[in-house]
C-alpha cells in the first residue's frame, strides 16, 4: 500500500491466519473511525472477535473473495455473532456455497455453516470497505465466482486465491481452470500497475511488478 511523503495510509489491515489452512483472514478499518470489514473468515471465530475487540474495529460487513471452504467457513456464525450483512463473491460461486458443509465433513473440519450472501457482487459493482472505494475485479480460474478487490488510490489490492507471492492460486478443485486462471491474472491483474500492492489469502504480501519479474507462473 502507498504511503504520500511518509504519512499513514488512512485504512489499517491486519490479517488473521486461521485454521490448518493458515488462510489470512483480513480485517481493514478506517485508523480515524474504526469502521471497517472482515473480508474472507474462514475459521477461528473467537480469534477474530479477539482481535476486532483489541483493536476496536466496529465492523460493518463481511466481504468474501471466493466460496472455498478456507474462506468462508467461519462467515455464517461471525455475521449472526456481529449481526452484519455478508457481501460476495460472484453468484458463479453459489454451488461452491452450497458445498461448504459437504466440504468440511471431507476434510474433517467441525463447526462449518453453509453462508448465503445478503449480495452477491459483480465486476463494476461499488464496494465500500473502511470508508474507501474498492474496485471489483471477476478474476475466475482458481474459483468461478472469484472476487479481486482494488483500491486505485492507494494502489493496494485483496487478490484472496488468484496470485500468490511466487505462485498462482491451485486449479485442481472444482470449478477450476489453469488457463482461465492465468488469463484473469494478465488480464485483469497485472494491468493495475507494478507498483501495486497485493495481499494474497495465503502466505506473504508482495507487488505486482515483483511477481511480473519473478513469478515462474507469469513467464
Amino acid at each position: 500500500m502507498s504511503e504520500q511523503q511518509g504519512q499513514e495510509p488512512p485504512i489499517q489491515i491486519i490479517v488473521i491466519p486461521v485454521t490448518a489452512f493458515q488462510q489470512n483472514c483480513s480485517v481493514i478499518f478506517d485508523r480515524e473511525t474504526k469502521a471497517g470489514a472482515v473480508i474472507d473468515p474462514g475459521g477461528d471465530v473467537d480469534r477474530i472477535l479477539a482481535a476486532l475487540e483489541e483493536h476496536g474495529v466496529k465492523v460493518e460487513k463481511i466481504v468474501l473473495t471466493h466460496g472455498h471452504i478456507d474462506h468462508v467457513g467461519g462467515a455464517a456464525d461471525l455475521a449472526e455473532r456481529l449481526s452484519v450483512p455478508v457481501l460476495g463473491p460472484h453468484e458463479a460461486d453459489r454451488p461452491l456455497l452450497e458445498r461448504v458443509e459437504q466440504q468440511a465433513r471431507e476434510f474433517g473440519v467441525a463447526d462449518v455453516r453453509s453462508v448465503e450472501p445478503d449480495t452477491w457482487l459483480s465486476e463494476g459493482d461499488d464496494l465500500t470497505m473502511a470508508g474507501r472505494s474498492f474496485q471489483i475485479l471477476h478474476c475466475p480460474g482458481h474459483a468461478p465466482g472469484h472476487l479481486v478487490f482494488f483500491d486505485p488510490e492507494l494502489r493496494f489490492a485483496i487478490s484472496g486465491d488468484v496470485l500468490f507471492a511466487g505462485s498462482v492460486g491451485r486449479t485442481d478443485l472444482p470449478g477450476g481452470n489453469h488457463e482461465t486462471l492465468i488469463t484473469s491474472i494478465r488480464d485483469k491483474m497485472l494491468p493495475l500497475g507494478d507498483d501495486v500492492t497485493f495481499l494474497p489469502g495465503h502466505g506473504p504480501a508482495s507487488t505486482i511488478g515483483h511477481e511480473r519479474r519473478t513469478n515462474p507462473y507469469l513467464r
